[in-house]
């Protein structure tokens, strides 16, 4: 079996200030106190990642190591995760983490902004017609 290549294009990165903005203003988000997960959906087929690291979590070299980890967790888990997501990963003082945390978080949580995204999506767009639940 042939495996696919595990890749991090450019087209599933967020760029600019309005694709982030985008993704706060979807106000969803999973907060676990050392790191926050900010969803919306995009609309295409693609999950996008996006980076909002702070001072919070240290100096700049600590920074540069969490943004290595949380890309490469999101590079590894990009094909399990749900399609159509743009995604941002806040991190205040995480200690030092293994990779194998980061890949946790944002598998099980990337899958939990999904769910409340598609419930919201739901509450604002019911279903037209009638249907027996609606009975």
């Amino acid at each position: 079996m042939i495996e696919p290549r595990l890749r991090f294009p450019s087209g599933a990165r967020l760029s600019g200030a309005r694709q982030f903005a985008a993704v706060f203003a979807a106000r969803t988000r999973q907060d676990l106190g050392w790191i926050i997960i900010h969803g919306a959906l995009n609309g295409t087929l693609q999950t996008r990642l996006g980076l909002s690291i702070g001072a919070r979590a240290g100096n700049a070299i600590r920074r540069s190591r969490i943004k290595r980890l949380v890309r490469e967790a999101f590079r590894l888990e990009r094909m399990t995760l749900p399609k159509g997501l743009d995604l941002v990963v806040s991190v205040r003082d995480s200690g030092d983490r293994p990779l194998a945390d980061y890949r946790a978080v944002i598998a099980v949580q990337a899958g939990v902004v999904a769910l409340k995204l598609a419930e919201r999506d739901r509450r604002q767009n019911p279903p037209k017609g009638g249907s027996a639940e609606d009975a």
